[in-house]
């Protein structure tokens, strides 16, 4: 781990695609922490709220309750950090100087990356084309 980088934010594109592999929280963690390490991982309150989202859009009850089981167990077992008015001031900084130069964030990413320069830690993601765009953010692929 990068002596800068004091943790992780788990983006979630890479729980996203864990659970529709059907793997269970534990074990996407687990796969994340053969690329990081033992790092410490925590989530935003925003990744909570977008796999959230994916309950309520599922077409089956099957995949309704593997998607509630799934985020019930992050929530169980991996910290959550919640907006903060730091938080906002990040985002507020960000999404002005990067739209005053005609580079618009997704609200989303911006508020996860917001929380992981607030903490001091990097994004696990597999979206770097948006993360990328975030001044000062640092990326692992995953």
């Amino acid at each position: 781990m990068d002596p800068a980088i004091l943790g992780r934010v788990l983006d979630s594109s890479v729980l996203i695609a864990a659970e529709r592999r059907k793997l269970t929280a534990a074990q996407a963690i687990e796969d994340v922490q053969e690329v990081i390490g033992e790092a410490p991982v925590v989530l935003s309150a925003v990744t909570v709220a977008e796999i959230g989202h994916g309950i309520y859009h599922a077409n089956t009850p099957e995949i309704r309750h593997r998607r509630r089981t799934f985020l019930d167990d992050l929530k169980a077992t991996v910290p959550i950090h919640p907006l903060t008015d730091s938080t906002a001031e990040i985002v507020a900084r960000i999404g002005g100087e990067q739209g005053a130069k005609g580079i618009h964030l997704p609200l989303g990413d911006l508020l996860i990356g917001a929380c992981a320069l607030e903490l001091g830690y990097a994004i696990g993601t597999n979206n770097a084309r948006d993360f990328n765009r975030i001044p000062g953010l640092q990326l692992i692929s995953l």
